[in-house]
């Protein structure tokens, strides 16, 4: 099983080091956005962005036991990580992983406070191993065999920069691909009037030290100036705005957008209010 963070000491990189990494693969699911090969032409504009539901596979990866156990945020982390994985051409087992999500599981969320309300107060032992924000580590250990390090970030809606951030540093530090997962699922009612989480949304991203033969772009931030006080950018399709607005791990598309259409460009990203992640992207 991965663990939440490893403790082994590490030497900070000079501060005038440029955090970068090369994007070797990548994985995506969320709405109208089947998977990363799909979601391209809809954000070079090829197609229009059509709003679809988020489908979420069954994870035939995982053992039956566990896969009957399966939360919306294990079938989309490992619907997102595997097919990173797969377009970076690496083995899942030998990659260390930083997961970052906005609030964990909504559903399972809602479903231990319902339980808590009733007269009995008795949680199932499944919503309670399930509970916990390192969950989908868990569960992508299992499925994979993975036992290299294992980060796991909540930054509320900063989350994706938080978790790209934390990428950035340990591909620094440890000279070795790694992969990045950011996820959000929806709150039932009536939690989803607090936190109106639309649908689900998975993006994953293989982040490796040095340039290979399947690098889609290399991405480089400034660790004296990473962030700026400039807004973030926007996408001109309203639907898909309005979805990078309404999900934070969709805070990537702008993101993805320059990807997929093979752009140099610098970047900006939503992190906490008043200040923005800025990063260049090259394609390779």
């Amino acid at each position: 099983m991965s663990s939440l963070m490893s403790t082994a000491p590490r030497a900070a990189p000079p501060v005038a080091q440029a955090l970068d990494a090369h994007i070797d693969g990548v994985g995506l699911l969320g709405p109208g956005l089947s998977d990363w090969a799909q979601a391209q032409a809809v954000l070079r504009g090829d197609v229009p962005y059509d709003a679809q539901k988020t489908v979420l596979p069954v994870p035939q990866i995982l053992p039956a036991a566990e896969r009957r156990r399966a939360t919306a945020v294990i079938k989309l982390t490992l619907a997102s990580g595997l097919e990173a994985v797969a377009h970076a051409g690496l083995n899942p087992a030998d990659l260390a992983t930083v997961f970052t999500s906005s609030g964990g599981d909504g559903r399972n969320c809602h479903e231990i406070c319902a339980a808590l309300a009733g007269s009995d107060r008795l949680l199932s032992p499944t919503r309670f191993h399930n509970s916990v924000h390192n969950a989908a580590s868990g569960y992508w250990g299992i499925a994979t065999g993975a036992m290299a390090p294992s980060a796991v970030l909540c930054a509320f809606d900063a989350s994706f920069a938080a978790g790209l951030l934390e990428a950035l540093v340990q591909v620094a530090l440890l000279r070795q691909p790694l992969l990045l997962l950011a996820y959000d699922t929806p709150y039932p009612e009536p939690l989803h009037h607090v936190r109106p989480i639309p649908d689900s949304f998975g993006v994953a991203l293989v982040l490796a030290p040095q340039a290979g033969a399947r690098s889609l772009a290399r991405l480089s931030l400034d660790p004296t100036a990473p962030f700026t006080e400039l807004p973030a950018d926007i996408l001109n399709d309203a639907a898909l705005e309005a979805l990078r607005l309404a999900i934070p791990a969709a805070r990537v598309l702008p993101l993805l957008r320059a990807l997929a259409r093979r752009e140099a460009a610098r970047i900006v990203l939503d992190d906490l209010p008043g200040q923005q992640l800025a990063l260049q992207l090259a394609p390779c």
